[in-house]
Formats: C-alpha cells, sequence, structure tokens
C-alpha cells in the first residue's frame, strides 16, 4: 500500500507519456522485417510462377515448392529481413539508458524468431492449399500459383 501510490505517480509521469512515441519509433524496424518477409515470400513464388512458364515441367515444379518449404531456414536469403530488425539496437540502447531496458538481444531474437516463424506459416498454408491443385491441368498451373500466394498473403 505505501509503495502502490508513488510507483503509481512515477509511471503516469516518467514513463505514460512516452510510450507511444517509443512503441512508433521501436515499430519502424519491425514492420520494415515484416515487409521484407512478405516481399521474399513473393518474389520466391514468383520465380516458381516463372520458372514454370518456362519448362511446364510439373516434376520441377514439385521441387521448387519443396525448397520453398526450406525457406525459412534458408540464412542467407532470410539474412535481409534479419537485418532489418537489427536497427532496433540502436533504438534500444537510448532506451536502456532511459527507461532502464535491458535483454535488448533478446527482444531482436525474439522479434527474429516471430519473423522466421510468419515464413514458415506462409510457406506451410502456400503449400497445405497448392497441393490439391498439382494434379490440375498444367495449363492454369501458373494461375493457381499466383491465386493461392495471393490468398497466402492476404
Amino acid at each position: 500500500a505505501s509503495v502502490s501510490e508513488p510507483a503509481q505517480k512515477c509511471c503516469t509521469e516518467n514513463i505514460q507519456p512516452f510510450l507511444t512515441s517509443i512503441l512508433e519509433e521501436l515499430m519502424g524496424p519491425v514492420s520494415s522485417g515484416f515487409t521484407e518477409v512478405r516481399s521474399l515470400f513473393d518474389k520466391e513464388v514468383n520465380e516458381i510462377i516463372q520458372d514454370f512458364q518456362k519448362t511446364n515441367d510439373m516434376t520441377r515444379l514439385k521441387e521448387n515448392v519443396d525448397q520453398l518449404m526450406t525457406l525459412p531456414f534458408n540464412s542467407v536469403k532470410m539474412e535481409p529481413c534479419y537485418l532489418k530488425v537489427n536497427l532496433l539496437q540502436e533504438l534500444l540502447q537510448d532506451l536502456k539508458s532511459r527507461f532502464k531496458v535491458y535483454h535488448i538481444d533478446f527482444v531482436i531474437q525474439r522479434t527474429q524468431n516471430f519473423m522466421q516463424e510468419l515464413m514458415e506459416n506462409a510457406v506451410y498454408t502456400f503449400e497445405q492449399l497448392f497441393s490439391p491443385s498439382r494434379q490440375a491441368d498444367s495449363a492454369k498451373v501458373a494461375t493457381t500459383i499466383e491465386k493461392v500466394k495471393l490468398r497466402v498473403l492476404k
């Protein structure tokens, strides 16, 4: 009871007024990273579509889709997404001194884990939605892939 009132006053005066601006500042790199994940997925699926349109090879299409399933674990391709979030390092350093925010690396790592999880969900959903269409007429496959991609991105 004796701590509650001073703690409430401290939060109201020293922390709450800054929360909105802090969140806005932090969301820039986070949003940028997730946008990069979306762009990477879009780019990879577009490459599958282009390759299929050139070759019309269903076996190669299956290989490309199988390779897409490994995308979340491909550190080279995911690296640009992760780099966007590394900007949090600088932003959180300022917060560390002002608000005693610790474990900056943990915040960045968790954000990158969420990005990988989002990509895992995207490729899994793509594969699940596209699987029944693999036996379809090869003339319609590219269109189907595009529709599935748009559905996943939605």
